[in-house]
């Protein structure tokens, strides 16, 4: 099992579910910022989804300076996308989680850390 595209896979099908829940059964509860907000979630999950999955094609075997930049997408995902889809909907639901606030720019952090892990392994 390659685990970069088991798991870029997972958060690919969801991002899938996410964008069209938002399109369809969230329009309905969001205001435009909210629905603004949460297909941003979704656009940053499919990126680095995919980029999961191309990494996962293109390693033989997986270091552990691979096993981090596995961690820091896969957190950086969970973090950022996610904590933008609790306040969007916790928001709407007039309940706004504002503990998720500074969770985003962490997982922000963790995908950009994963795009210098993968520079730096590429020009070594």
């Amino acid at each position: 099992m390659n685990i970069f595209i088991t798991t870029g896979a997972i958060f690919g099908a969801l991002g899938i579910i996410f964008g069209a829940f938002g399109a369809h059964a969230l329009k309905k509860i969001f205001n435009e910022d909210q629905l603004k907000n949460f297909e941003t979630g979704v656009k940053y999950q499919m990126y680095h989804a995919l980029l999961l999955v191309i990494i996962g094609f293109n390693i033989q075997h997986i270091t552990s300076y691979e096993n981090l930049l596995f961690y820091s997408l896969t957190f950086g995902i969970l973090l950022f996308s996610f904590s933008i889809y609790g306040l969007c909907i916790s928001s709407a639901l007039n309940k706004k989680l504002k503990i998720l606030g500074p969770i985003t720019p962490i997982g922000g952090l963790l995908l950009l850390l994963g795009w210098i892990l993968l520079i730096l392994n590429s020009i070594n």
